[in-house]
């Protein structure tokens, strides 16, 4: 059964619609990555899967146990955000929030499940550290650990090395690559196409034109072969 299964959406905001006519499933263990020109709806499809936005029209179905405050979600980082005054262990920590419920303390699960993620992210030894003093690497593995927090089963991730080095890009990609291989559904928005086509097992692009599969299917059919020769821009 899907873990998320879309029909015929349209997406927008305040009435004007930017995609419509959209319809995809992810499995369990699905890396999808979603690319497209700028401005073609990618971060407004991320939002309207959050709950965050009501799609215009069509319909969003979680399967397997789903629900939305289950899903892990690592957002572009702002200028604010990277100036943040708290600990590491408090940013992570923090992921716990969507599952606590009315409680109104964290639990003995939820600093196990942060310590946990911190770990897994390679951050043990800078708990105490200030979040502002970090590299923008250790600060997007910070965040990737609050996601992991949240996420039962699927973390989606907006432009997850923006702004990165391609040193920590290729790590964070290789984190991210793990995460998947180990079990975790991804959805990626992505404009490093060389990438999506790397490591994503299927390919959601939308813009003049929609296409979902395989990424194998996605690198032979037309509008893959136009977006992959144009470096990433159907503009271009």
């Amino acid at each position: 059964m899907a873990e998320i299964s879309c029909k015929d959406l349209s997406l927008g905001y305040d009435g004007n619609v930017v995609l419509k006519g959209l319809s995809f499933d992810v499995l369990s263990g699905d890396f999808l990555s979603v690319v497209g020109e700028n401005g073609s709806g990618k971060s407004t499809l991320m939002k309207t899967l959050l709950g965050l936005i009501k799609p215009l029209g069509g319909t969003i179905k979680f399967g397997d146990g789903l629900k939305q405050n289950e899903i892990g979600y690592l957002p572009q980082q702002t200028v604010v955000q990277r100036d943040f005054p708290a600990s590491v262990w408090e940013v992570v920590l923090s992921g716990c929030l969507s599952r606590m419920g009315a409680r109104p303390f964290y639990s003995k699960d939820d600093r196990a499940t942060a310590a946990e993620n911190i770990a897994k992210m390679g951050l043990c030894g800078l708990e105490k550290r200030s979040y502002r003093e970090l590299s923008g690497g250790q600060q997007q593995r910070v965040l990737l650990a609050r996601a992991l927090c949240a996420a039962k089963k699927l973390l989606l991730l907006d432009e997850p090395v923006s702004g990165l080095d391609p040193n920590v890009t290729a790590e964070m990609y290789s984190l991210i690559d793990r995460l998947s291989k180990d079990g975790m559904t991804v959805i990626m928005i992505s404009h490093d196409i060389s990438a999506a086509v790397k490591y994503s097992s299927h390919i959601l692009h939308i813009g003049h034109k929609i296409f979902f599969g395989t990424k194998d299917d996605y690198v032979q059919s037309d509008v893959g072969k136009r977006f992959l020769g144009a470096g990433g821009d159907e503009n271009g």
